[in-house]
């Protein structure tokens, strides 16, 4: 997802209006299934699995901007971590889930509407830092400070 949200905007009203309520997530072109992401952050918190259940962190990826919950190198993010994962279609689908339970892809893939904050609903990037579904303003560390991950879990709600 782009920083700049006026670009966006733009690029968005060149699609039909709630597109994501007509084509299932596979008829969506690339530049539509960018603009599914809310910007939370939250798929980029370290997640570890114990015995077949994914448990989320407070460690973030040392590449997420903690107040804007933006990559700072999307567009390299996969040459510069090994583990960072794509959003595919695959991947929202993939058990045990990863993906935050705020997701816009998991919502939509499992027959939910988007949320009243997502940014698609409200058109402004920051709705969702206000309705508090971001890692913005949240206890975390930068994974490079991580000694044993066990000692990171968190139970958030919005996980």
């Amino acid at each position: 997802m782009t920083d700049d949200f006026d670009s966006q905007t733009r690029f968005q009203q060149k699609y039909d209006p709630e597109f994501w309520k007509k084509k299932s997530l596979d008829e969506m072109t690339p530049a539509e299934w960018e603009l599914l992401c809310d910007g939370c952050g939250k798929c980029c918190l370290n997640k570890i699995e114990i015995k077949g259940k994914i448990h989320f962190t407070n460690a973030r990826c040392r590449f997420l901007d903690p107040q804007t919950c933006l990559c700072r190198i999307y567009e390299n993010r996969f040459d510069a971590v090994d583990d960072c994962r794509s959003i595919t279609l695959e991947a929202v689908r993939e058990k045990p889930r990863w993906l935050p339970k705020t997701c816009a892809y998991w919502l939509l893939d499992n027959g939910y509407d988007l949320p009243d904050w997502h940014p698609l609903i409200t058109g402004r990037a920051d709705s969702v830092h206000e309705a508090s579904v971001s890692l913005k303003n949240r206890d975390l560390i930068s994974e490079s400070e991580v000694k044993n991950y066990e000692n990171h879990l968190v139970d958030w709600q919005d996980l």
